[in-house]
């Protein structure tokens, strides 16, 4: 069975990026058609399982109004809707797991019920269609202009094929440019090519990416025995030693990515106030904000150090590789659970945690992990402007409270450079980052005209991505695209001509500014958030 559609702009893949492209197309009038591979939108906030991570002054600015939007409609839920206690209910920055990774760390559920309540007025008028659990298969292009994409339902097989003004790729792996045959790159650049003090000297490593993750959330509850079925390939998951990594992969002896040095940190605090260790860093569930009996288990989400996968890439294989590949990944996943039941060292003595258990029902599947992988590292545009690590490096701008000021800035962003060990066996790489901005002409590929990059897949280098595609990053990245798109349809015009035109851009930046996209830092850094 196959079926047309035509829409003014079309976004393939429904994670951070494509979400804020649709809602802010949407905003505009236009019609959307919006793709999605797994039941949830959403992506690393939903689907991936994946707490935010933020700077110090996500509360106050630094971020687009939607997605702030979007934090507060998460406390709302729970301050409305779930029991919980007088101080819960009243504190306005609540952070419901009290993880320590971000400032709102929550249960994926609410964040999906989050941004659908966001979507739906325009899904009730008709303005944006959601293709859930579909994959794009084919791309039709005619010169420069990128005509039509073809997608498949995963379950059904039926074909959609839908045509649009404008494209936005933002997709996790930037399919589209594969299919559209798209100028892009892979993996990590030579240093004779960026400049970058910490690129590769010598030759290029296409295949070098950052590894991927398949998350879990685990509960815990101490004295009962969860333990599951020994995995039959435990032994090996249990012995493996990267030739990267200077212990075990199952151990809580890890590298500090910003010294390199050793420390270890364990799956719990030897006391309750001992913060540094596993389990509350990206915890999601705090019992101590609920007012009821009984009272949930604290929950977490591993995503962690013994959970990434960076055995072989997902990126330029056969689609029957890429498979496997994934299941080894969910394998770790399940191997490392039984370790923590089992085999790993206790904080108060002995060895293994038998309380800890899958969380279906959190997770949005039946087994309790992921619905996807948590993907770090995209294929990326050939853009007009390409975003390198002296531009935003700490390091290369000393004295400085914010990066260079970048060309046709569409938004901002600050997270560290931080790339996890890779494929090809590369190494962990974590420097500093200065508050940046997006420039225009890295969503712009050099040679499409109605593409737009939404996602991970602007124009970065491999070390620069490793800043620029953390959520609310990859978030603004979306709304500015859906704003580019609505504004060209509108306008009669294409991206490249917004970026050409100072005067163009001008207007379109005041259009960013009335929708609440930020493009500049404030004058004064100096608050610590």
């Amino acid at each position: 069975m196959s079926q047309d559609l035509k829409c003014d702009i079309l976004i393939v893949g429904g994670g951070c990026g494509g979400v804020a492209a649709a809602l802010s197309a949407c905003s505009m009038g236009l019609s959307v058609v919006l793709s999605e591979e797994y039941d949830w939108i959403g992506g690393q906030l939903t689907s991936q399982l994946v707490p935010p991570d933020e700077h110090r002054w996500i509360e106050q600015f630094g971020a687009t109004k939607r997605y702030r939007d979007f934090r507060n409609r998460i406390r709302r839920l729970y301050q409305s809707e779930l029991p919980l206690t007088d101080a819960a209910k009243s504190n306005p920055t609540l952070n419901p797991g009290s993880g320590w990774v971000s400032r709102i760390c929550f249960e994926p559920r609410i964040g999906w019920i989050a941004l659908l309540t966001m979507l739906q007025p325009y899904m009730s008028c008709g303005r944006l269609k959601i293709l859930k659990r579909t994959i794009p298969i084919a791309a039709e292009t005619h010169g420069d202009f990128l005509c039509s994409v073809t997608f498949r339902h995963k379950e059904t097989q039926n074909i959609v094929l839908v045509e649009a003004k404008f494209v936005l790729d933002a997709t996790e792996l930037g399919d589209i440019l594969e299919l559209a045959q798209v100028e892009s790159v892979t993996g990590a650049e030579a240093q004779s090519e960026t400049g970058e003090e910490h690129a590769e000297v010598g030759e290029a490593h296409p295949a070098r990416m950052q590894g991927i993750t398949w998350c879990a959330i685990l509960a815990h509850d101490e004295g009962s025995h969860r333990t599951i079925d020994r995995p039959a390939d435990y032994s090996r998951w249990k012995d493996l030693q990267p030739a990267n990594w200077p212990t075990k992969l199952f151990d809580f002896e890890i590298i500090n990515p910003i010294t390199g040095a050793k420390r270890v940190l364990p799956l719990f605090g030897k006391t309750e106030d001992d913060w540094a260790n596993l389990f509350s860093y990206r915890q999601i569930r705090d019992p101590k904000i609920f007012d009821s009996s009984p009272v949930p288990h604290p929950a977490t989400v591993v995503n962690w150090p013994q959970n990434d996968y960076y055995l072989k890439p997902i990126i330029g294989v056969a689609e029957f590789e890429k498979a496997l590949t994934l299941d080894e990944a969910k394998s770790q996943t399940l191997n490392l659970l039984y370790w923590l039941q089992t085999d790993a060292p206790r904080h108060d003595g002995g060895t293994g945690y038998p309380g800890l258990y899958l969380c279906p029902e959190l997770a949005g599947t039946e087994d309790g992990l992921a619905q996807a992988p948590y993907i770090r590292e995209s294929r990326r545009i050939r853009s007009l402007f390409t975003i390198t690590e002296p531009m935003v490096s700490v390091e290369a701008n000393p004295s400085q409270d914010r990066a260079r000021p970048m060309p046709k800035p569409v938004g901002v962003g600050l997270y560290r450079m931080d790339l996890h060990p890779c494929t090809d066996l590369g190494p962990t790489i974590d420097l500093g980052a200065l508050p940046y901005q997006i420039p225009l002409g890295a969503l712009l590929p050099v040679r499409m005209k109605n593409l737009i990059a939404a996602a991970k897949n602007i124009g970065t280098t491999h070390i620069t991505n490793g800043c620029y595609r953390l959520h609310p990053t990859e978030w603004n990245i979306g709304e500015s695209a859906g704003l580019l798109a609505a504004f060209c349809c509108l306008k009669s015009c294409q991206p490249h001509e917004v970026l050409q035109s100072d005067s163009v851009f001008d207007e379109f930046c005041e259009l960013l500014h009335q929708q609440g996209v930020e493009t500049e830092w404030p004058a004064d850094l100096s608050s610590t958030g």
